[in-house]
């Protein structure tokens, strides 16, 4: 049964723990999984940002998503991200691989071509259409800020008249009038969540069903928090958990993004490992400032860890 675009919600993009030297850390990438599921956040695995997903192998990616489902299934919902492709052909083939593990859906992302080109409409188009057609597995199309490019509304209107599996649109761009013009198409019918919190509450007043972050990594309550205080109707509260969130995630990607939250988890105690190459983990000295700031806005209290 496809999710009720009507009742907001949040998605963190799961960092992949590794160790030391550049191995898949699987009892930690155990352990702060069911930290996300206690929280009551929903997961996407394997994300080209957040979750370094081009630098997994195949056989990684698999071993991940397996885990995600293993600890995550039945308590909240489990879904794999990926990266963005160069044909339809990758697409199709990770979808394929996903859809028999047992996560709820996967994301489609958008088409990068690489070496900065870009697809022209009917490319983008035809990209999408074959690998919607090609598949039946629960589908989130991504329109993402990363590639150039917009998939136009029209587009995403004519895929959910034909595409039943599709089920959701991730909306990674600063354009209000571009989400505007998405949630009024389409925001009764399929999910629509934005990338990153800085649209959260923008995108609530518009219609959308939430937002995705990565700051869920270090404060999942406090992501699910901004959403139980919009559905409460309780505004005061929304606006301190949101202030809060804001000021963490300005922190967290001036300090080196997905290395500081990982730093930062290091330093209290928390599943976070390392990065992986090309990624250098930061020095330890950053991470104070950071924590600092965290108790400041009293992160330490909503995720019970004072």
């Amino acid at each position: 049964m496809s999710p009720d675009p009507s009742v907001p919600s949040t998605f963190v993009i799961s960092i992949t723990p590794f160790t030391a030297d550049g191995v898949l850390d699987e009892v930690a990438t155990r352990s702060h999984l069911r930290r996300m599921a206690d929280a009551g956040i929903g997961v996407y695995l394997g994300g080209g940002g957040s979750g370094e997903g081009y630098v997994l192998s195949r056989d990684e990616t698999k071993t991940l998503l397996e885990i995600g489902v293993e600890e995550l299934a039945g308590k909240v919902p489990v879904r794999a991200m990926g990266v963005e492709p160069r044909t339809s052909g990758d697409m199709i083939d990770y979808i394929e691989m996903v859809a028999g593990i047992g996560v709820d859906a996967a994301q489609v992302y958008s088409l990068d071509q690489g070496h900065g080109h870009r697809p022209n409409h009917d490319e983008i188009h035809r990209y999408f259409d074959d690998v919607l057609s090609a598949i039946s597995f629960p589908a989130v199309l991504s329109t993402h800020q990363s590639v150039g490019y917009q998939v136009p509304v029209s587009m995403l209107v004519d895929y959910a008249d034909r595409f039943d599996h599709l089920i959701g649109i991730n909306v990674s761009h600063q354009d209000l009038g571009y989400l505007a013009s998405i949630v009024d198409a389409l925001g009764d019918r399929l999910e629509i969540h934005v990338g990153g919190p800085h649209l959260a509450l923008t995108a609530l007043s518009l219609g959308a069903t939430g937002y995705l972050s990565s700051e869920g990594n270090l404060a999942p309550k406090l992501c699910v928090g901004v959403i139980d205080a919009y559905r409460d109707n309780d505004a005061h509260l929304m606006g301190e958990l949101f202030g809060a969130l804001l000021r963490l995630s300005n922190a967290l990607y001036g300090a080196g993004g997905i290395r500081a939250t990982k730093a930062v988890l290091n330093a209290l105690g928390l599943p976070g490992g390392f990065p992986r190459l090309p990624q250098l983990p930061l020095p330890a000295t950053s991470a104070p400032r950071l924590l600092d700031l965290i108790d400041r806005l009293g992160i330490n209290s909503t995720e019970g860890w004072s």
